[in-house]
């Protein structure tokens, strides 16, 4: 199966038990301001400013469909709290040109620009058997090739080269990344809360 990635298509799909190549992008952003998925929502789009003078805002959609995002409707501040309701809206070339509760003209709209939107994971369609979200890997075992547990993923960032694994060890400490690719996660089991790593050797990277 193969995972999700929020900042390509909210939507699963499948792959061959194999983790997936890294994003081709990474809009999507850790509650913290950090790229990446983390906890249960996930990122569905940003507020790119305001279209016009009439208080229609341009939101860039991270959904297969970008009209979707006015079914999932509202759309939440990384707090958990509404960012946006949605009244209506049309297609643009990133995303969509919408009109929201919260915004009646063009200040406000720029106002929010950067803004950005999600959904709770149990808002958006379940899995088939062989897909799964990159938010789905939060809260994993982490495990070596002689089944050590490392420790747990903490999230699934993403700085702009690809998807990585946030590790927080099982001794304690400081968190460190590796990278989410083929080579380094051989192996997920989702639904028994493990996944198998291998670290290259000369991996050292940290988190600031």
């Amino acid at each position: 199966m193969r995972g999700l990635s929020p900042s390509h298509h909210v939507e699963p799909s499948t792959r061959n038990n194999q983790p997936p190549q890294p994003s081709r992008d990474a809009s999507h952003l850790l509650p913290q301001g950090e790229k990446g998925v983390s906890g249960h929502l996930i990122l569905v789009g940003q507020v790119g400013g305001a279209f016009g003078v009439r208080g229609e805002v341009k939101i860039t959609a991270f959904t297969a469909d970008a009209m979707a995002l006015v079914g999932y409707s509202p759309l939440l501040k990384a707090d958990g709290s509404v960012g946006l309701t949605l009244t209506g809206a049309r297609p643009d070339k990133k995303g969509i040109v919408a009109r929201a509760r919260e915004i009646a003209t063009k200040e406000q709209a720029d106002a929010l620009r950067g803004l950005k939107l999600f959904v709770p994971r149990e808002r958006l369609p379940e899995p088939d058997e062989d897909e799964f979200y990159l938010s789905d890997l939060i809260g994993l075992e982490v495990r070596d090739d002689s089944q050590a547990v490392l420790g747990k993923v903490r999230s699934v960032p993403n700085f702009g080269a690809g998807d990585l694994l946030e590790v927080a060890p099982a001794a304690g400490g400081q968190t460190w990344f590796l990278a989410f690719t083929r080579d380094t996660v051989p192996e997920l089991h989702i639904a028994d809360g493990w996944l198998l790593v291998r670290v290259p050797a000369d991996d050292d990277t940290e988190v600031d």
